[in-house]
């Protein structure tokens, strides 16, 4: 007897860990259309959101690769008056830096203000190219938060119109799981929301680290230019 009770608990046990168990597409899913509307955009947003990111790390990581023997190079001609072997070489070195030096190579002879200018502009030019399409990156991170919230909100607005509705004879099963199912919204969001948040940072600090290595190998090309012949 008690051996057929134990067979007994145990299947009621498994019945009801079976029941509990819910998995994230069926969450999604049993939200509603709206739920189902809100989390794909989400997954659109992620997808655009690492698109950018791993394509503006490719393109921040090959610009910050710069010849350690680059600017002795420049120099050597410089110093020399090899003006067109430098423009080759600058022209050879496909990074920032390098388009950087060329401009400023192209503006010898004239005032060393229309040269520092020449240089600056050119540098505009350059950090907007490295931060191409990286505030959509931003715009991600603080956009799905919101519209992960905004797909909980309306579960609950028709969690409670189903309440509303029953003459408040609604069942707290049916209740519970369209709510937590709203739920499933935010956390999409949070987590769409955190991960374009850290790829943004991430990016914004090695484009800081290639500018300030522009800002550098600039000072130096103009120092170099100060020096007496």
């Amino acid at each position: 007897m008690l051996l057929f009770q134990d067979l007994a608990q145990d299947s009621s046990d498994e019945i009801l860990s079976e029941e509990k168990t819910l998995s994230v597409i069926d969450l999604i899913i049993n939200g509603g259309t709206g739920s189902v509307i809100i989390i794909s955009v989400l997954f659109i947003m992620l997808g655009v959101a690492l698109y950018i990111y791993f394509e503006r790390l490719l393109a921040v990581n090959a610009a910050s690769k710069i010849d350690k023997n680059f600017m002795n190079q420049i120099r050597d001609y410089v110093t020399t008056g090899k003006l067109e072997a430098a423009k080759i070489l600058c022209t050879q070195t496909d990074s920032p830096v390098a388009r950087l030096t060329e401009k400023g190579i192209s503006r010898i002879g004239k005032p060393l203000d229309d040269i520092n200018t020449a240089i600056e502009n050119a540098g505009t030019l350059e950090v907007y190219k490295l931060e191409k399409n990286v505030s959509i990156l931003a715009t991600v991170a603080g956009a799905a938060p919101m519209i992960g919230f905004l797909g909980t909100v309306i579960g609950m607005i028709l969690a409670f119109h189903e309440m509303a509705s029953s003459g408040g004879q609604a069942e707290m099963g049916s209740l519970a799981s369209g709510i937590y199912t709203a739920m499933t919204t935010t956390v999409a969001g949070l987590i769409v929301g955190i991960i374009a948040y850290v790829g943004y940072n991430h990016l914004v600090n090695r484009t800081d680290k290639v500018i300030h290595k522009m800002e550098a190998n600039a000072v130096d090309f103009l120092d170099l230019l100060n020096e007496p012949l």
